[in-house]
């Protein structure tokens, strides 16, 4: 019997800064066999993506020790112990025998090169051959990999090119060598489903042509069961469950595994409370719990009482004709000779207390549309009517003053907090700037009230964002939408990037505070499970245009459009228990 392709042995790593030492990954076993899927699986923190990095050795030491254990890779016959390889011979390995394709393509990828020179110089590297013949081979990957004209896309650079084009140019990066082990680092997290659901598709289908060994890290288990044999469950440096894909669903033994299984908003009926992590690390819990499982076949019903009629319902917002025209081509002059119609004619109307999901594909126009609904990009023509104002047309006084009762809970918190301000400090900011709360002592006592509202507590005022974890961020910039107590709140993208774990309490949290301060939301994602689990509406765009709007239940279960039913096809929903 031949040996396995990789095999992790009692792995033991920590890291060492300010004359400590902090812990990392305790005692795991990974084995992976050629032709074989295996995902580790986990939240951020967790370990997996140190644990892929180390196979790879791209964390530098110090900070990361290596304190037992042994990573050994058996290729040609040969078996290595990739922990006691010198640097030069190891460099012979990476990219050659063993690939990894990153989550996020834009900063893995060289953006001085064009995709082709990328792709050709990882083959120059590690292939004896010719210019000619690395072109070549390029252009045929290019093709394996279904990237639309490749002799186009070879001369581009990476910012021509769309999220998904970015990350199958990556794959043909890493599938360049023909490596037997390829690591796939949440290689689909912030891209949309339904290019999600093509990527996964490739992985698989060239998985199978060369029957290399592949490592899925992710922390979605709704798409692990797409495409992996075997899971490993990673909880805070220790595999906390093993088991195939079939298992893993039906049968999951650890409560983690069955928190992340149970946290998934395609599982519970719209607005009910989302379980959490915490829930299921304690035994009360893990013992009343029925853990929800969906077939493929048969989605998930919602039992809920409508929503109130829009009939009985004020218009808060409402949107005629708008047009948002970028100039896509000009003369040497500065004359416009085509535009970019990012969004084309639509109308639509939003009504109080409601939230309005808002879905779509990458490109497709709604967060430009988002933006726009709060005057953050001008218009081209059309009429936005909020509260019986046009803002289109209303001075910059005026506009600063509605501004106020309008906010918008950005994709990143982390960008859009400033690194030289405490939380505390961020907060107040919004009260500061439209003269609210002038009092110092008050203020930070409405500051700590809004941070206690979002589940952090007056300990946090004095911190820094880098000293928070993503979904504290998201929280804290939650909490500053609201410091104004705003009528209206733009979501745009605020849970994408999120662990399913971290997720479920942010969506959680949005729908507490909706009944506590009664704003109306439009919350755009490209997830229609999340969408449908948190809107009353849902409205689908393409290509700058409606494709469709109604009530959430009917456009998830019963859409109408061709468009429509593409992205409900394409979002993971778990292993068919029918199968």
């Amino acid at each position: 019997m031949s040996e396995p392709l990789l095999q992790i042995k009692n792995l033991n790593i920590s890291f060492e800064a300010n004359g400590s030492t902090n812990k990392a990954i305790t005692d795991i076993n990974i084995t992976v066999n050629n032709g074989e899927i295996v995902a580790i699986v986990g939240e951020s923190g967790s370990g997996k993506s140190v644990t892929s990095l180390s196979i790879l050795q791209l964390i530098p030491s110090p900070p990361i020790k290596y304190e037992s254990g042994e990573i050994l890779l058996t290729t040609n016959g040969e078996t290595v112990d990739i922990l006691q390889l010198s640097k030069d011979a190891f460099t012979k390995i990476r990219g050659n025998k063993v690939a990894m394709i990153f989550q996020e393509p834009m900063t893995s990828l060289n953006p001085v090169l064009t995709c082709g020179d990328q792709v050709m110089e990882a083959i120059l590297l590690h292939k004896n051959c010719s210019k000619e013949a690395a072109k070549t081979t390029t252009m045929a990957l290019f093709e394996q990999v279904q990237l639309p004209n490749p002799e186009t896309l070879f001369h581009r650079y990476p910012h021509q090119i769309s999220g998904g084009q970015k990350q199958r140019v990556m794959i043909a990066v890493a599938m360049s060598c023909e490596p037997d082990l390829l690591i796939c680092d949440e290689p689909t997290t912030a891209l949309d489903v339904t290019v999600q659901k093509n990527v996964l598709h490739l992985l698989k289908q060239l998985q199978q042509q060369t029957q290399m060994g592949i490592i899925f890290i992710t922390h979605d288990l709704g798409v692990v069961a797409e495409i992996a044999d075997k899971v490993v469950v990673l909880y805070k440096g220790n595999i906390v469950e093993e088991n195939t894909v079939a298992n893993i669903f039906i049968n999951a033994q650890h409560p983690y595994t069955k928190a992340l299984l149970a946290c998934r908003p395609i599982l519970h009926k719209k607005g009910e409370r989302l379980p959490l992590v915490s829930d299921f690390m304690s035994e009360k819990q893990v013992t009343s719990y029925q853990l929800p499982v969906t077939s493929n076949d048969q989605q998930t019903t919602s039992n809920q009482k409508p929503v109130t009629s829009n009939r009985q319902r004020a218009t808060l917002l409402s949107v005629k004709n708008l047009k948002i025209y970028f100039p896509a081509k000009k003369t040497f002059l500065g004359k416009v000779l085509d535009y970019n119609k990012a969004v084309d004619d639509v109308s639509f109307d939003v009504y109080e207390g409601e939230t309005l999901g808002l879905v779509g594909e990458s490109g497709c126009g709604k967060s430009t549309l988002g933006r726009t609904l709060l005057r953050l990009i001008d218009a081209t023509s059309g009429s936005i009517i909020y509260k019986g104002e046009n803002l289109i047309e209303i001075a910059n006084t005026q506009l600063k003053i509605l501004r106020k009762d309008m906010q918008i809970i950005f994709q990143d918190p982390y960008s859009s907090l400033n690194p030289r301000l405490t939380i505390g400090e961020a907060i107040a900011e919004p009260l500061l700037v439209h003269n609210i709360i002038t009092n110092a002592k008050a203020r930070k006592e409405h500051v700590i009230e809004l941070l206690e509202k979002v589940s952090l507590s007056a300990d946090h005022y004095n911190r820094y964002p880098h000293e928070f974890s993503g979904g504290q961020r998201q929280r804290i910039v939650i909490a500053r939408a609201l410091a104004l107590q705003p009528s209206f709140i733009v979501c745009d993208e605020s849970v994408s990037a999120l662990d399913v774990s971290v997720q479920a309490q942010v969506l959680n949290l949005l729908n507490d505070l909706k009944k506590d301060f009664g704003f109306t939301a439009i919350f755009i994602s490209h997830d229609l499970s999340v969408v449908r689990y948190i809107s009353d509406r849902i409205m689908v765009m393409n290509k700058g245009k409606i494709e469709e709007i109604g009530a959430a239940e009917q456009v998830y279960h019963h859409p109408s459009s061709s468009y429509t039913k593409k992205l409900i096809a394409s979002i993971p929903k778990g292993f068919d228990v029918s199968a």
